[in-house]
């Protein structure tokens, strides 16, 4: 069912990108599953974003995405506008005092690579994240020990009302894989710094975690990545196999038998069982251990009108 909120697209404000009614967003969502959305709006530029905002009727919701890398969008799709950022906000530049800024629409990788070119270090563990500066930033990505907000100087935002504003890390109420963002604003831009470094021992320790990530994580298949965060004193991973749920199945759907904090579609799992496992496997850690693990996912959209019923056929 398509979801059905705001005008007639000739309603909508004035945009030198473009906007697709209905736009796929299956087509790019690492798990290739959900709905399309309402308005799929790719803004020029930050100025074109502005001030399709600032026009933009305050009901209608905004929702900026990245790549989908720890994205469910559920199968109903999502109503209002999905915000995608252009090619060009994924600049990189390196500045003085061990600093690099990027593009809010700039990969993780593709930052890490900049600041081992220009000796920098400290941000070795973004090549181990596998999405957006913009997601990053929003959720607080981390890795090997290490978080955005360690290393987050100042982010550059267009708010939901259109204004454009910069604001130092300490403003951003960070926690764990947890910003305090406010609903609708989009990263367009943020300024990292590290430490002087030797480019060699950075691209070294680069290379382990691209290595380790390989050898540990199911990284050819549809997934969301890193599925529940990690409680205090547990990692999800443990929890999960000690409940038996590694290699649990419903439908296409399924806990990956590599790294059973992912899941996975296999090939024509819907959102709705993607979602479902993951549900029945927080249940099944909560009766085993009497932890309750925390979505890291983002689960986004309206349910299909069958999902409350695609919670059948779990199996082993």
């Amino acid at each position: 069912m398509k979801p059905s909120l705001s005008p007639d697209v000739m309603t909508l404000p004035p945009l030198r990108g473009t906007i697709d009614v209905s736009g796929s967003l299956a087509d790019f969502i690492w798990f290739r599953t959900g709905g399309p959305a309402e308005y799929l709006v790719r803004p020029a530029d930050v100025d074109d974003l502005s001030a399709f905002l600032a026009a933009l009727d305050p009901a209608i919701p905004v929702l900026p995405v990245g790549v989908g890398s720890n994205l469910i969008v559920r199968d109903g799709g999502i109503s209002g506008v999905v915000i995608r950022l252009p090619k060009s906000m994924q600049k990189i530049a390196v500045e003085p005092g061990n600093r690099v800024r990027a593009g809010g629409a700039a990969m993780g990788i593709s930052v890490a690579s900049a600041a081992r070119d220009a000796g920098i270090a400290g941000l070795e563990f973004l090549r181990g994240i596998p999405g957006t500066v913009g997601g990053a930033v929003r959720m607080n990505a981390g890795a090997y020990g290490r978080d955005t907000s360690n290393i987050l100087l100042e982010v550059t935002l267009v708010l939901r009302s259109g204004e454009v504003v910069t604001w130092p890390a300490s403003k951003l109420g960070y926690s764990y894989r947890h910003s305090e963002l406010p609903d609708g604003a989009v990263v367009v831009g943020a300024l990292f710094e590290g430490v002087p470094g030797d480019p060699a021992a950075i691209g070294a320790e680069m290379d382990r975690i691209a290595a380790e990530r390989e050898a540990s994580q199911p990284l050819r298949s549809r997934t969301g990545g890193s599925t529940f965060k990690n409680p205090d004193g547990y990692k999800a991973w443990e929890l999960v196999d000690q409940a038996g749920c590694r290699g649990l199945r419903n439908g296409d759907a399924q806990v990956s038998e590599k790294h059973c904090n992912f899941l996975l579609n296999l090939g024509a799992a819907t959102s709705a069982q993607i979602e479902a496992l993951g549900e029945e496997v927080r249940r099944r850690v909560k009766d085993k251990s009497g932890v309750e693990l925390e979505w890291e996912i983002q689960r986004v959209g309206i349910f299909a009108d069958d999902a409350s019923q695609q919670r059948v056929g779990i199996e082993k």
